[in-house]
């Protein structure tokens, strides 16, 4: 736990008002800046008009364009007295906004304006509600977050192998995720496939090597059985979830495990494993060092918000 940090820990939803529950309201900030990625989520920061609503709120608004780089225009704002950062966005642009403000331990706000706002909804705030988020910029309570790290770089969902890691990198994978991942499937745990070559260790001592599938979370998601995807009870556990699925073998059940940690590596023989980074693609060199960086990420909500289901 970091220097300062002595605020209760509390479950990933909560209904009700937070202040209840012993966190105070934070300090009202100066300079609230907001980054706007329009083209997330098919457009719905647009249709939310969540620029124009923030400007409204006297809250600085910038919108991406094209050929611009994120973390760059959110350290730029930082240096010019940014105080709060707030990212309106799919997963992959708040875990860009997120990881310039761990890193200069400036508040972040999630504001939900992607397709499947994972994040958001294991932080509790409400997706059908982005408009509302926008208040916690100006005033609302603060907590801490565990993020998740792999070889440097932040997530704060997940970070995954084999099978979904190349799925997210197929064309027409957020259109049509069941069907690529299945096209994905047959190529990679066929000979050759990208699966091959990488190995990992689960906690019993167990070697997996070239699986079909490698989750690592930040936070364990429920229900926890091997190869299915839920919902995460807390965000401040201080425990990677991970997931292992192997290959199948002729005659032979796949086999899988599931376990928490605060560290895990992936080696192997290759130099470059293609993952999915919070949903993003990426190419990552081995071996992979991942870990949970407990409560490093400081949250800022709305005063009130209701639990959803």
């Amino acid at each position: 736990m970091p220097p300062g940090h002595d605020h209760p820990r509390l479950p990933a939803r909560f209904a009700g008002d937070p202040r209840a529950s012993g966190l105070p309201l934070a300090t009202r900030p100066e300079r609230p800046v907001l980054f706007v990625n329009p083209r997330s989520g098919g457009g719905a920061a647009g249709r939310a008009r969540l620029a124009d609503r923030a400007r409204e709120l006297g809250i600085e608004a910038i919108e991406l364009a094209a050929g611009q780089r994120l973390d760059q225009l959110v350290a730029a704002a930082i240096d010019d007295g940014a105080d709060v950062v707030g990212a309106a966005g799919g997963d992959g642009s708040l875990a860009t906004v997120a990881a310039v403000a761990c890193a200069r331990d400036v508040p972040f706000v999630c504001v939900p304006a992607g397709t499947r706002n994972h994040f958001a909804r294991d932080l509790g705030v409400d997706p059908r509600d982005p408009v509302g988020a926008l208040h916690a910029l100006t005033a609302g309570i603060e907590r801490r977050v565990d993020v998740g790290e792999v070889n440097g770089r932040i997530f704060l969902n997940n970070v995954s192998l084999g099978v979904y890691g190349e799925a997210v990198r197929a064309a027409g994978y957020r259109d049509a995720k069941l069907r690529t991942l299945l096209q994905t499937a047959e190529a990679v745990l066929g000979p050759g496939g990208e699966a091959d070559g990488l190995r990992v260790v689960d906690d019993l001592g167990v070697e997996h090597r070239g699986p079909a599938l490698l989750l690592a979370s930040n936070n364990p998601y429920a229900p926890s059985r091997p190869g299915t995807r839920g919902v995460r009870r807390a965000l401040d556990g201080a425990r990677l979830g991970i997931v292992v699925v192997d290959s199948p073998a002729p005659r032979t059940p796949p086999r899988a495990r599931a376990w928490t940690a605060r560290a895990l590596v992936v080696d192997g023989e290759r130099d470059i494993a293609h993952a999915g980074l919070d949903g993003e693609p990426v190419d990552l060199r081995t071996p992979l060092r991942i870990a949970i960086r407990a409560a490093a990420l400081r949250v800022r909500m709305r005063a009130e918000i209701t639990q959803r289901a």
